[in-house]
């Protein structure tokens, strides 16, 4: 088993819970402390800022969002191996410590309210978490070592006690430890090796600062205020420091830690990145695409629910190639978008008329400087034998197409155990288009079924039902209707409402992508019909059982690069 897999898979497992909080407000005093331990060169970084309501949260999930499958630990469990089991033990504390918010705290020693930070010393993962009671952590690692069988070694740095856990075994020639300490009310989480500096250790553990700190390059301040988020927390990987890191030998301390390691080895596997070449062109690619970033536009937390909004922005600095990709972006319909009243929604919106002049241009961008660098250079000898210009001859035939969206609005289970019937059915199709009866028109010459369907230019519908082999004895009536600039199917009531909405929406290139579900409407109703049926839940749905959670996931293109934003809602099942 890969040790370091192990160990960076703990690690940063750890860090993934507690990126949230409740609030806006400047970084606090405390903020400053730890960060004056967090270089400017830091590849990766992750913080929550202000404190978060830990205990609340967790009572705000759905019990089926806190339990964990059984089994889940199964492939670990197996490992006879004493440190897979020490993790085995942790993880376990983790799913048992989630049946409740009180649970949670008490296991770990939390305070209700709580601030963590995630970030790299070069290649070095460090998780520091804010804690009130150190003697918790202490008896979960305790218990770990009594279940697994593996001891740590206790040591004491500059004042600051801690365990280390070995991960190598002892004849290696090089160590890697797992570490842990608790200094001025802060739980840190660590790697220690024996072919890094020392003072990276002393840094993690918050006894030296570093020179130059992410406070003094006022790294966190510039991200919040050119994305436009809260300042409850920031995470960010940085392009350019990793670059940095993979084309020189001292660039930065992530540079410095990898020679050292490839010294060790004998060779360097990537060391035709370090040509003067490569290293400028690997530099220019990430001066176009300096930063991932990542923050919050919303967060509202109770013991009853909570939500929160969290925008993704990839930085992009290239002007002409962000003008392609927004020329791209197509019509995503009100409906889609609209997750409150829906089951499930997916919409993509792309502007046909657009790809091919836009796609031209990025390829045309991403061929014109000549690389010497051999793997840049391979890649766009490949790049350079394809061309956008050949989707014409498939998108031509969609012209003036904008985009298509889908939405499952109801749907509802007939109660009669022996004969189960989909009962009812709202739901809607839609295809916006410049033109779109002319796109029908065209279609219809394949499907010749439909040869002789006249759709009305006022709107009207047509009853599909005699065309499409559908059950008789299901209560379903598709509709085929032109409203407006879109090209509506829809079955009930509520399909029909939308589609005649549909009709005053004007074609607007607002969005590329967007999904949203609501999982308890999506699963509730099969759920409750397999319960009638005295039929025991399939062990792959008894997991979706009460999970009361509302997610939308949408792609756009904005001036400032590519942006990802994540809603989502929870409710708990009390």
């Amino acid at each position: 088993m890969n040790k370091m897999l192990i160990a960076a898979a703990v690690v940063a497992a750890g860090a993934g819970g507690y990126w949230y909080s409740q609030q806006s407000a400047p970084l606090s005093t405390s903020d400053d402390v730890v960060l004056s331990y967090v270089p400017a060169d830091t590849p990766i970084f992750s913080a929550q800022l202000q404190p978060f309501p830990i205990k609340s949260y967790i009572n705000s999930l759905s019990e089926a969002y806190r339990q964990y499958p059984a089994g889940a630990f199964s492939e670990l469990e197996n490992e006879p191996d004493e440190r897979a089991q020490f993790f085995v033990s942790l993880l376990k504390s983790y799913a048992d410590s989630m049946q409740d918010g009180d649970t949670f705290i008490k296991t770990f020693g939390l305070a209700e309210d709580i601030r963590s930070y995630f970030y790299t010393l070069g290649a070095m993962p460090v998780l520091k978490i804010e804690v009130e009671n150190a003697d918790a952590i202490w008896a979960l690692l305790d218990k770990a070592e009594a279940e697994s069988g593996l001891a740590h070694t206790p040591a004491n740095l500059k004042g600051v006690d801690y365990r280390s856990y070995q991960l190598t075994d002892p004849e290696d020639r090089e160590q890697i430890s797992l570490v842990f300490a608790v200094h001025d009310g802060m739980f840190t989480t660590t790697l220690s090796t024996s072919f890094i500096d020392a003072s990276v250790l002393e840094n993690a553990l918050g006894v030296t600062p570093v020179d130059n700190s992410i406070v003094d390059a006022n790294i966190i301040e510039g991200i919040i205020k050119k994305h436009g988020f809260t300042n409850d927390g920031v995470t960010y990987i940085n392009h350019q420091e990793i670059v940095t890191g993979l084309t020189s030998t001292d660039g930065n301390q992530l540079a410095g830690q990898l020679s050292k390691l490839y010294g060790i080895m004998g060779e360097d596997p990537i060391q035709d990145l370090k040509s003067p070449a490569c290293s400028s062109e690997l530099a220019a690619i990430a001066n176009n695409w300096p930063r991932t970033v990542a923050g919050y536009d919303e967060l509202n937390v109770t013991e009853n629910s909570s939500s929160f909004g969290f925008r993704t922005v990839i930085e992009g600095e290239n002007k002409l190639l962000l003008d392609a990709y927004q020329k791209l972006r197509g019509f995503l319909p009100a409906y889609t978008q609209d997750v409150d009243n829906s089951v499930f929604n997916i919409g993509l919106g792309i502007d046909v008329t657009q790809m091919v002049p836009s796609l031209t241009a990025i390829w045309d961008d991403m061929l014109t400087p000549e690389y010497q660098c051999a793997a840049l250079a391979s890649m766009q000898m490949q790049m350079s034998q394809q061309s956008p210009a050949m989707l014409g001859m498939f998108t031509g035939m969609a012209n003036g197409v904008k985009g298509v969206g889908v939405s499952l609005i109801d749907y509802k289970i007939s109660d009669d155990v022996n004969s189960p019937q989909l009962e009812s059915l709202d739901a809607v199709v839609s295809l916006s288009a410049d033109n779109p009866a002319m796109l029908f028109n065209m279609a219809k010459s394949f499907v010749p079924e439909m040869a002789s369907i006249q759709l009305s230019e006022n709107g009207d519908a047509i009853d599909l039902k005699t065309i499409l082999p559908i059950p008789p004895e299901m209560n379903i009536s598709p509709k085929l209707a032109l409203k407006g600039k879109h090209l509506v199917l829809f079955s009930g009531d509520k399909g029909a409402a939308i589609a005649d909405s549909l009709a005053s929406e004007q074609l607007v290139n607002n969005g590329m992508m967007v999904v949203s579900a609501d999982y308890m409407k999506m699963f509730d109703p099969l759920l409750t019909f397999i319960e009638m049926t005295g039929e025991p839940i399939p062990e792959e749905l008894e997991a979706m059982q009460n999970y009361d959670i509302r997610t939308k996931f949408t792609v756009d293109v904005a001036p400032e690069g590519f942006e990802i934003d994540t809603h989502m809602n929870s409710r708990s099942s009390k």
